[in-house]
């Protein structure tokens, strides 16, 4: 299977910059969106082949994730069990058969931490509710998880320690999720390798490649085996962010 996760910065945006040449030429079996900022209502894009879901904020243009899937799942379920943090559009679960496939958009702890204690309370239970699915079928967790887990995941790690995305905090939450039973699957595969998947708008950071890596597939660690490769496409613009890729024989 091909599995595709990507934060295009306002899906609507993002068709008007190549998004379905992408789309169309990867063939994913599962292509995961975050940060669609947008009602299913304001766009209909026409993916024969595919069931689409949606999952939007609330709050106009804001958050919001999506996934488009060749094989119907046996169940989708939206936020988490408890139904809490419900208002943003971040969870969507699908159940299949030998997995749960999980795509997130992970709240920003915001400029100057504002938003660190509900990003903690956010990752505590989001961690708990990975595992209560791992304790009935393997999960691929996948998504914009807004951490650069260590130095070698972004450009400037020095400058960046108590910024948002890289703070202790955030980083130390990354290791309770894989040391809950998860593996991330691109560091496991290229340990040494350097490259991003996100870069500010700001200060030419794409020209210059002052990104961070913040876009996962995480797979439970009983699958790891079962992964054939994990993929950051650089290439490809369209998005502050770029698409990443799992490839598994699941």
């Amino acid at each position: 299977m091909r599995l595709i996760s990507w934060n295009v910065n306002g899906l609507r945006a993002a068709v008007n910059k190549g998004f379905l040449d992408f789309f169309n030429e990867i063939d994913a079996d599962i292509f995961a969106i975050q940060e669609t900022k947008m009602q299913p209502d304001q766009l209909e894009l026409e993916l024969p082949g595919y069931h689409q879901y949606f999952h939007s904020a609330n709050k106009k243009g804001y958050s919001g994730t999506a996934i488009f899937t060749k094989k119907e799942p046996l169940s989708v379920s939206y936020d988490f069990e408890l139904n809490i943090h419900n208002d943003e559009g971040r969870v969507i679960t699908l159940e299949y058969d030998d997995f749960y496939f999980v795509n997130a958009y992970v709240p920003n702890s915001k400029e100057k931490l504002l938003r660190l204690d509900y990003r903690m309370e956010w990752e505590d239970q989001l961690r708990s509710y990975l595992k209560s699915l791992d304790d009935i079928k393997p999960v691929i967790y996948c998504g914009d998880l807004n951490v650069a887990h260590n130095e070698i995941d972004l450009k400037n790690p020095k400058t960046n320690r108590k910024n948002a995305g890289f703070s202790d905090e955030e980083r130390a939450k990354f290791t309770e999720l894989l040391n809950a039973g998860f593996n991330d699957t691109y560091r496991t595969l290229y340990p040494e390798k350097v490259e991003y998947s996100w870069w500010s708008y700001r200060f030419n950071a794409r020209a210059n490649n002052a990104g961070w890596r913040i876009d996962y597939f995480l797979v439970s660690n009983r699958i790891m085996e079962k992964v054939i490769d994990a993929k950051i496409y650089n290439e490809i613009f369209g998005s502050d962010h770029c698409p990443v890729s799992l490839e598994i024989n699941l």
